[in-house]
Order: C-alpha cells, then structure tokens, then sequence
C-alpha cells in the first residue's frame, strides 16, 4: 500500500515537473550546445549556447549552422520541430509504448508540446544529444529473458495492455524508432538493441535479418556487430555508443528536413548530401554500395531515416548501414527512388552512379560484385 502511495505521489510529481516545462538545454557529451523554446505558434525555436559557438561544430549542418543567431522551426515536415532534435523523439514502436506508457499515467501523447516529449527522451535518444530537464525513465540492468519480453510483446500488440509489464517494456524500449518491436539492453558492457517479431512478420523474422546483415558485410557493407541471442532474436551493437562517449548521429531525414514516411528522395539526392557533408568521395561509393544492396536484395523499406550520418573524428562520416532486409517499401516500390524509379533498372543503377560522378568501372564491379555474392546464397532479387 505504502509502495503504491509513493508511486502515486511520485507520478504527480513528474506530471507537474512535466507541465513546468519551458525551456529544454541541449547537451552533448557534457557541454551544453543550446535551448530549445517554443514561439506563440508552437514552433521550435532555438539557438546555441555561447561557449559552444567558438569550441563546437553545427549539431545540423543544413538548417541549423553554427551562427549566433535564433532558428524558428517550420511547421512541415516535423509539426514545428528541427529534423536533428526529431531524430531523437520515438516513432512507430517507441510511439506505441509512449502512447500506452503515458494513458496508464493518465496523460496523453497527442497534448504533449515538443519539449516535453524531448524531456522524456532525456539522456536516453538516439546519438549524442541529450535533454534537459530530463524526465526519462529507462534501465541500465541486463535483462536476458527474451522469450518473457517476446510474449509481452505479443500482448502488447493484440490488446490495449496496461499490465504491469507495460513499466519495463517502457523502460527498455520506450525511445526506438521503427516499426519493428524492440528494447535496448546492456549485454557484457555493451549496449544493444534487440528486435522481435511484430504482427505480421514471418516466425524466422530474427534469423532472416542476421542471415542478410552477414551477408552485407560480406558484400563490402559497414556493419555493426550483430547476434542472434537464443537463435531467434536479432541484435545489433549500437553505434551510437562507444567506450568513450556517444556519438552525434542525424538521419537523412533530420538532416535534410524531409518526410521519410512518403516518398521524398532519390538515391541521387543522397549521393550529392553524402558528398556534400562528408566531402569525402570514399564515403560516397559507400554509399552507392549500399544502394546497389538495397535494389538487389528487394530492400525497398529504403525511406530518409534508413540512412544516418555521424559527426566522429572531427568529421562527418556515413554511419554503418542498417535495416537490410527485403521489405514491400511504398505501395511496393522502393521509398527512395533510383534515377526517379521505384521500380529500378539495371540502367537506372548506373545512371545515378554517373550523375553522382563515380567512376564507372569501379561502379559496375561494385555491382557485379554484389549481385554474385547475393546469388551465391540465393538472396539477389531479379532486377531487369
């Protein structure tokens, strides 16, 4: 009784922490970047801290240089929110357990402002930022019991589950994007994130997604590490995350302010920000690579927020790739086209790689390369 007195009492607590809310700080890696406040019309506004205009680097290139000045969010794409502090907020599953989190307290996600639902992010979002007042609530233990958290998973799903596992899902998963369930875990010092099969996913979905990450690193393709704990659940390092600190990572989608759940880029325009922000012509054919893995495995889920970039080393990098698995994509067709196609040719293939000015022998062996290696194990995808 005493346990659940102090839970109410603690509860009411955060709510009025959470209604109090006016500025939210910007940190990263323990300086403070900037604020984050909200104009009359519920529009982000912000700007840089002072110190970390002479010692930092812009946090978002594109719409957010590194000028001492105040930026004043658009309404689109982000419903008045910077693409980079969006990268950070949960959507598809991570919005889900918000959702239920949040009306088993009582709340309700759709009357939060943007900064409160960065507050509940806190120090716990994706890359390096991270948010104060921080109103997180997520687990640094290990958790082991898949098979337990699989079964919630599932109950979760087909019901409006309220039980008291709802807390721990919360607080293993309540910030990842994607549609796919998944929790974060700490796993022998590492921190992992572990997915699970969703509705209409096949029994093997785990071992599918091991199967192609193995086969994109024999292809070439930066990968993180992954496991599949117990045989059937696929896990992948976080490369967010290192020994030494977070790393700043921003989609395409944050960078370039653009929706990822329709249709809104060609490989081409990826190419040309790949170049452009990294200013490295390497990353770029990494890039091209994973692209000519996307179209020969099938991968056509291939959308803005499937492709990041990291501020490491004093550089901008292409991050490790990610999410590579046939997928049905747009209404079949690939999300990000290939020379305006979503249902690309091999001549489309090299088309973008000449626009994007690669070499074309080199971009052709890439090709042949990777359609051999994904034929071998029976996994290319018949492109014309």
């Amino acid at each position: 009784m005493i346990y659940y007195a102090q839970r109410q009492l603690r509860e009411e607590r955060e709510g009025r922490k959470m209604n109090e809310i006016e500025v939210i700080e910007v940190w990263m890696n323990g300086s403070r970047v900037g604020r984050i406040a909200l104009t009359p019309d519920a529009l982000c506004a912000f700007e840089y801290d002072a110190s970390w205009l002479t010692s930092g680097e812009s946090i978002s290139p594109l719409f957010l240089p590194l000028q001492s000045r105040l930026f004043v969010a658009k309404r689109n794409p982000f419903n008045g929110g910077f693409g980079v502090f969006d990268d950070s907020l949960p959507d598809g599953w991570g919005h889900l357990i918000l959702d239920r989190y949040l009306k088993s307290k009582n709340l309700e996600l759709a009357k939060l402002t943007t900064l409160q639902r960065l507050a509940l992010v806190g120090l716990n979002g994706r890359g390096s930022l991270e948010y104060y007042p921080d109103l997180s609530n997520f687990s640094s233990s290990e958790i082991v019991d898949f098979n337990y958290f699989a079964i919630e998973i599932k109950n979760l799903l087909e019901s409006n589950h309220t039980g008291a596992s709802l807390d721990a899902l919360y607080t293993h998963g309540g910030s990842p994007g994607g549609a796919r369930p998944k929790l974060f875990v700490h796993i022998e010092g590492k921190e992992w994130l572990v997915k699970f099969k969703a509705t209409y996913d096949p029994n093997r979905i785990g071992e599918v997604e091991y199967e192609y990450a193995q086969l994109a690193k024999e292809c070439g393709i930066s990968m993180p590490e992954t496991r599949l704990f117990d045989g059937k659940y696929f896990g992948v390092e976080r490369f967010d995350r290192t020994s030494t600190g977070k790393i700043h990572t921003v989609s395409a989608a944050g960078l370039l302010h653009t929706d990822y759940r329709i249709p809104s880029l060609d490989y081409l325009d990826l190419l040309k920000l790949c170049h452009y922000i990294t200013k490295d012509i390497e990353e770029v054919y990494a890039l091209f690579r994973l692209m000519v893995f996307n179209v020969v495995i099938g991968n056509r889920d291939d959308h803005a927020k499937n492709f990041s970039f990291q501020w490491s080393g004093k550089k901008w990098r292409l991050s490790p790739a990610y999410d590579l698995l046939p997928g049905s994509g747009f209404n079949g067709y690939h999300t990000t086209t290939i020379n305006n196609s979503g249902s690309p040719t091999v001549n489309d293939i090299f088309t973008v790689s000449e626009k994007a000015g690669l070499n074309k022998q080199r971009a052709k062996e890439m090709y042949q390369q990777i359609h051999e290696m994904a034929g071998k194990k029976g996994f290319n995808h018949v492109i014309r």
